[in-house]
């Protein structure tokens, strides 16, 4: 069984990052699971998405709500975050699979 086949849909444009927290237990990302990231997939309402933000990662679902875009956690311990012109904002890709250790 190759999992590249099951989990990379576009080989030049994925890598993969270690989640660190828990602000995404809700969508089943815990800390130290392994994120599968697309950074050809198209972002859109609703995707889990990893942003540099200001100079930090961060993991989040993406959320366009009345024109404004919002990085909104899976952990009510956590706030939602309003992305504004003067945040220093990259996107890094959308968050495809996740591999969870048991």
């Amino acid at each position: 069984l190759d999992l590249n086949t099951h989990l990379v849909r576009e080989p030049n444009a994925t890598f993969f990052v270690r989640a660190n927290g828990e602000s995404m237990i809700g969508a089943g990302i815990h800390d130290g699971d392994l994120l599968v990231v697309d950074r050809s997939a198209r972002v859109s309402d609703g995707k889990v998405v990893i942003v540099a933000l200001n100079g930090e990662l961060t993991v989040k679902r993406f959320r366009k709500e009345k024109g404004k875009s919002w990085l909104m956690p899976e952990n009510k311990k956590f706030k939602p975050i309003l992305l504004s012109e003067e945040d220093d904002t990259h996107l890094w890709g959308v968050v495809t699979s996740v591999i969870h250790s048991l």
